[in-house]
């Protein structure tokens, strides 16, 4: 009878999340290209969707939350961004026509720096009790509103913005509803996210004018 080497021998778990990541590889790409794609559509809504952060934010929410451990958390949002990083820029220069752009490494950094980070920070944040947990998520949920169509509304009047992007409205509303509402473990996390969005969301916007 022939041995195996135990070495060699991969858990199921292993295999498992090895097979995840190839396929979050995939979804990332599907999602690079489509948003580049939606970038350049006459439609707004689909522009605004592929552009402002309320479905990114949600993506490494729904990838955080749902990892077993911060690792995966973290390895699960680096591999899924970059990924769709590569071809955003790769649908522009290849399909569209654009040229390599200077901002790709940059994005590239980010997504194996700032996100894997921010999907820790999900991670922990939904599994915990208390001030900080809930400040952090609602800060995830600040920067949805802030940068997306209801951080505008500081220039535009509500019903300007719902007669011209109705639907990104609707979708930083709702994201930022799911991360505060939906996303915490525990009743306390979820009351202090609640109560600290509206303010964050203006802390943030001051600061994102400030910097012009």
């Amino acid at each position: 009878m022939s041995s195996i080497d135990p070495a060699r021998v991969r858990p199921p778990a292993a295999v498992g999340e090895r097979r995840l990541l190839v396929l979050l590889a995939g979804l990332g790409a599907l999602a690079g290209a489509a948003a580049k794609a939606a970038d350049e559509s006459p439609w707004r809504w689909a522009a605004d969707l592929g552009t402002l952060p309320a479905a990114w934010v949600l993506a490494v929410a729904l990838l955080a939350r749902g990892a077993g451990s911060a690792r995966a958390a973290a390895v699960r949002s680096a591999v899924f961004f970059c990924a769709m990083t590569v071809a955003y820029y790769s649908w522009a220069a290849g399909v569209l026509d654009f040229g390599w752009s200077v901002q790709l490494p940059l994005w590239l950094l980010l997504s194996v720096t700032a996100v894997p980070a921010f999907g820790v920070t999900v991670w922990t944040a939904t599994r915990r009790a208390g001030a900080l947990p809930g400040l952090l998520l609602a800060f995830a949920g600040a920067v949805t509103l802030a940068r997306g169509a209801v951080g505008r509304l500081w220039a535009q009047a509500l019903s300007e913005q719902l007669g011209t992007r109705p639907v990104q409205l609707l979708a930083d509303v709702l994201v930022a509803g799911f991360v505060v509402l939906v996303l915490p473990g525990h009743r306390s996390t979820r009351r202090w996210a609640v109560a600290a969005l509206v303010p964050l969301t203006l802390l943030v916007r001051l600061a994102l004018d400030a910097r012009g």
